[in-house]
């Protein structure tokens, strides 16, 4: 494979763990950890093929699987936040759910092709660059809404007043709550928000990516995603390599499935991501290790204003 190719493919198999990675950052600088990432981009996968399917447009189908997503998502939050429940429990189970959901609502378009093509955007002379317009200047209008979230959200996060507040949500929500804002609204917004996000990784796999509907066609990047940004300590612009880092190593793994005289195996690469998440997941069970990384001091706590 060329390297301009290599680079493109990389960027194209990172796109999808970069859309949900950020969702979750967005929600884990909130305090709330979603562990249903999976889940919520089964669902955005399934909601944005089935619109496309109906209405013969990618881009409504975009929206419709980052609305569905949130709804996803605001169904999480209520359960977490307003119910208080078990944010590392009720998770996984919404990672259950999510596969199950989208699985029955998947079925009637099994092996159906998708029904438009997302667009790509003309870069005119741009694209015909040796090595740069293969590898920077030829994808869909999806894979350049990603970068400009990543950088938004960097900026939002540490430019602006309500990043700040943002980052207080995580830390500190005691203060937040002291200045006279909705500590519960917040975080609302930003799980709502986030679970939005990942419904356009999802999106991506069912509209551009395959571009088909296959059950649990995610294979385990939304776990990738909630690793990557821990791997990035929670910053997005760090998230966006990772997210590419990702993507190059899947797509490494691809080119060698297909040459077959690789010195590693495509397995072995194959089970790296996973090995890492275990390996992240594992370490951030103590406190102690979660001040090491970085994370966010109130993350997975459930906040009480009765008990402040």
């Amino acid at each position: 494979m060329n390297p301009e190719l290599l680079l493109a493919a990389a960027i194209i198999a990172g796109t999808p763990i970069l859309f949900a990675a950020l969702g979750e950052l967005l929600s884990e600088r909130a305090g709330v950890i979603n562990l249903g990432l999976e889940g919520t981009m089964l669902v955005g996968a399934v909601a944005g093929f089935a619109a496309t399917t109906q209405t013969g447009s990618a881009w409504f189908g975009t929206a419709f699987a980052a609305f569905a997503a949130g709804l996803f998502g605001l169904l999480f939050a209520f359960l977490v936040i307003t119910l208080r429940m078990n944010q590392i429990v009720t998770g996984l189970a919404f990672t259950i759910l999510g596969g199950g959901l989208s699985a029955y609502l998947g079925k009637p378009f099994i092996g159906k092709p998708v029904a438009d093509v997302m667009a790509k955007p003309d870069f005119g002379a741009l694209a015909d660059l040796p090595f740069v317009g293969p590898a920077f200047f030829r994808h869909d209008a999806l894979v350049y809404l990603a970068v400009i979230l990543a950088i938004a959200v960097s900026f939002y996060i540490w430019r602006t007043r309500y990043g700040l507040i943002l980052r207080s949500l995580g830390e500190s929500p005691d203060v937040v709550d002291t200045l006279g804002m909705n500590v519960t609204l917040l975080r609302y917004v930003y799980v709502v928000v986030g679970t939005a996000f990942a419904g356009l990784g999802g999106a991506y796999l069912s509209l551009v990516y395959t571009p088909s509907w296959i059950e649990n066609m995610t294979a385990g990047r939304g776990w990738i995603a909630l690793a990557l940004v821990i791997f990035a300590s929670w910053r997005p612009m760090w998230l966006l390599a990772g997210a590419y880092l990702f993507g190059l190593v899947d797509a490494l793994r691809f080119r060698m499935q297909i040459g077959g005289d690789a010195l590693i195996s495509p397995y072995f690469l194959n089970m790296l991501p996973y090995v890492a998440t275990i390996v992240v997941l594992v370490l951030m069970s103590s406190n102690r290790s979660r001040l090491k990384f970085g994370a966010p001091a109130a993350l997975g706590t459930a906040y009480d204003r009765e008990r402040r």
